[in-house]
């Protein structure tokens, strides 16, 4: 080829290109989120997901948020979707907002990352292994979640007699918690009691409970409500100085005693990963739903001195992956 056609040629692709760009085409992914709005790492964490498999936000995908915090919101919210021809849903931290999509659409993807439940016993996927349907997605459920968090808490509060533990009824993968968590309490021989909340007044009341049945220690269920009260329910546990297992890093951020979790980054990551999978033509039946990899367990080492624990002297801090001091 002569130099004067290459740099014709050359001078012409350079005009192409943007042009190729402007027209590369658009898919809306549309986030259905039980809190309401995600936290901004949890969105960027997802993104990272998309990355991997290149998507990129503002380039070829379009990322619209549709808060569901309250069950009449979840048809509007899918209406609205369906509306705006969204390519994939997403579903973070809502059984029921992912039940009622399952109900709207057999065809268009379906994406979940929740952590309360086994999403097999609750009717979402027909196995682990080969999902079926149009859905799939990454469960922190593994049953061993909230039996963890009880066996750490009775490495800080060995002298708990009772211990409790707060979950709201009306949380789908409420139950299910429950058992494990109940189950893993007598073979430990651990005195238990179970208190519900789910309404604001209910958790005055269940921490009220708490205080009188004289429990030494508290683990709380994974839920979308209890992460909308979360600075209400660390007030609470340093009113009635009761120490508390949470079930995310959040809330030991925020003053809370210590958590137990999968690694939320992780997990949105992989959900994000799948997300793009199913962009690019994969389906959720041949996609097997995932479980976590990785663990935090964190400590808020000021909070166990306020409650007068010396954690500094116990072993559990060998095991915690963050000490926040």
């Amino acid at each position: 080829m002569r130099r004067r056609q290459f740099i014709a040629l050359l001078g012409g692709a350079a005009v192409a290109w943007p042009s190729m760009a402007r027209a590369q085409k658009t898919s809306l992914i549309a986030w259905l989120d039980g809190g309401g709005q995600p936290r901004p790492d949890s969105v960027v964490a997802f993104r990272s997901g998309l990355n991997e498999l290149g998507y990129v936000e503002g380039y070829n995908v379009a990322i619209k948020i549709y808060g569901v915090e309250q069950p009449e919101q979840v048809s509007e919210a899918i209406t609205a979707l369906m509306r705006d021809s969204a390519a994939v849903i997403f579903v973070n931290a809502s059984w029921k907002a992912v039940i009622a999509a399952k109900a709207a659409t057999s065809t268009l993807p379906i994406v979940f990352a929740d952590g309360s439940g086994d999403p097999v016993k609750l009717g979402i996927v027909a196995s682990l292994a080969r999902p079926g349907g149009n859905i799939t997605g990454v469960s922190m459920y593994t049953g061993t979640l909230v039996p963890k968090r009880l066996e750490l808490l009775r490495k800080v509060v060995p002298q708990a007699a009772t211990i409790a533990f707060l979950t709201n009824p009306n949380n789908l993968g409420s139950e299910l918690d429950t058992m494990d968590v109940q189950a893993a309490a007598r073979a430990m021989g651990q005195d238990f009691m179970v208190v519900h909340a789910s309404t604001k007044e209910e958790l005055d009341e269940a921490f009220e409970t708490i205080a009188q049945r004289r429990a030494g220690a508290l683990l709380t269920d994974t839920d979308v409500f209890f992460n909308r009260r979360r600075g209400e329910l660390v007030a609470l546990a340093a009113r009635y100085r009761i120490p508390v297992c949470y079930s995310s890093r959040p809330y030991v951020l925020a003053g809370g005693l210590m958590s137990y979790s999968d690694d939320r980054a992780a997990t949105l990551r992989r959900a994000g990963v799948y997300t793009g999978r199913a962009l690019r033509g994969d389906k959720p039946a041949d996609l097997p739903v995932l479980l976590p990899t990785t663990f935090q367990f964190v400590v808020n080492l000021k909070t166990a001195k306020a409650l007068g624990l010396d954690l500094q002297w116990r072993t559990v801090l060998a095991y915690a992956d963050e000490v926040i001091e």
